[in-house]
């Protein structure tokens, strides 16, 4: 495999990338979000799922991003300061249009949101991905260092799994 220089795509075309700043309630976002949900409410019951309003998601608690090819929105994710369970982020939203997938544009989106904390000095990023999805589970590979049983408000959930990162 040969290495590319961050920010690239994996297949396509190799342009640099930089996930930008958005607003979460962008028309574009909102559809990438109502796909996401539309998905999650297929796989897990209600009660597993936990999905943000795309309004707690603008600053000054909470930091959101996208990927763009053009005019068209590919991927989306946010993080969000939180002071329940100790000073973290936790990642909210992130996804990627089916027709972006396989590009590695969520590592990018995760990257930019640590990015985002270490710069304000939060020390650990949390994480809830589904435990049977195999989407969040090839990111969340690649960046968790530790587990943790649950953090936050968060009940304990046989389809999900609590996952936390340091930053420092």
């Amino acid at each position: 495999m040969r290495s590319r220089a961050a920010g690239q795509l994996r297949d396509g075309p190799q342009l640099p990338m930089t996930p930008t700043p958005i607003d979460p309630t962008h028309p574009q976002a909102l559809a990438l979000m109502a796909q996401s949900e539309a998905l999650m409410t297929a796989l897990y019951p209600s009660e597993s799922n936990h999905f943000e309003p795309a309004e707690n998601l603008r600053p000054p608690h909470a930091h959101f991003v996208g990927l763009w090819e053009g005019e068209r929105l590919m991927a989306i994710g946010g993080v969000k300061r939180m002071a329940n369970d100790g000073d973290y982020g936790e990642i909210k939203r992130v996804f990627v249009a089916p027709a972006y997938r396989g590009r590695g544009l969520s590592r990018l989106i995760m990257a930019a949101l640590e990015g985002h904390l270490r710069e304000r000095g939060v020390g650990s990023r949390g994480w809830r991905p589904a435990s049977t999805s195999p989407r969040p589970w090839a990111c969340t590979a690649r960046s968790v260092t530790s587990s943790a049983s649950r953090y936050g408000g968060y009940a304990a959930d046989p389809l999900s799994v609590f996952m936390e990162k340091p930053l420092a």
